[in-house]
């Protein structure tokens, strides 16, 4: 269980060779998480990341555990949980995966903005409910969901992820009233452009920030016990103002 000091024991990173989800995982690593369930599509990645992480956790002891996970794959998702969650309670579930895409092919290739839609809000739907009830049977845990700015108000270009992210975002929100008096609890990070490989090919944008910025405020945000953060705390102001941005100025605006 988290100790007295606010510090996960155990982690569940699903996505476990995501930049963000990695640096999430060291963070903890180096606050003490003794326990780590991997689950991701790339083997051999995971357990590279896990040597890493068993290098970090120094002369303590460190039990890193690799699951197979495929996120288009929905029908092995609760079996997956249940594998993750066979080795003891988790303190800490952390939902990593997802996909970027390429928003201009999605515009007019219907099967690439479905596969955008179906990792990033359908995928992450079926394996949050397994992991809410494994979370809700043992009385205590944190499900931290990486959504994004782009989900308060997608924009022109970026409208395909955006629309997914509103979704889950919306989700993860609604579960995590749902598990109020359970123990359970849910954390949205609402992150704005992170520097990763996955946006390498972008312009980094205003209030950009990295993946180790991302795991401090995660780590940060479930010790306070949160249900929302920004990161940086100032997009929750901009956010603010944007949502709230007559249609035809916003569309206007070098986002």
């Amino acid at each position: 269980m988290i100790n007295a000091l606010g510090s996960p024991q155990s982690l569940l990173l699903l996505g476990g060779t995501s930049e963000i989800g990695l640096a999430i995982a060291e963070q903890l690593v180096r606050d003490r998480t003794r326990r780590v369930v991997l689950a991701g599509r790339d083997l051999a990645a995971l357990r590279t990341a896990g040597e890493r992480l068993t290098e970090l956790a120094g002369p303590t002891t460190l039990d890193v555990t690799v699951l197979e996970f495929d996120a288009a794959e929905r029908a092995s998702h609760a079996t997956v949980v249940e594998r993750a969650f066979a080795g003891g309670d988790i303190d800490i579930v952390v939902l990593a995966f997802g996909i970027l895409g390429d928003q201009e092919r999605a515009e007019a290739d219907a099967d690439h903005a479905v596969e955008i839609a179906t990792v990033n809000y359908t995928a992450a739907v079926s394996v949050a409910v397994p992991v809410a009830e494994a979370l809700r049977r043992q009385g205590h845990g944190v499900l931290v969901v990486l959504s994004s700015v782009a989900a308060e108000r997608p924009r022109r270009s970026n409208f395909v992820y955006g629309s997914a992210k509103a979704g889950l975002d919306a989700f993860a929100t609604g579960m995590g009233d749902a598990l109020r008096g359970s123990g359970a609890h849910v954390l949205v990070v609402r992150p704005g452009f992170v520097t990763t490989r996955m946006t390498a090919h972008l312009p980094a944008a205003p209030l950009s920030t990295t993946p180790e910025a991302v795991a401090r405020a995660v780590l940060a945000g479930v010790r306070r016990r949160r249900d929302t953060i920004w990161v940086p705390p100032a997009f929750r102001l901009v956010m603010s103002a944007l949502r709230h941005t007559p249609r035809a100025i916003f569309r206007r605006l070098p986002l």
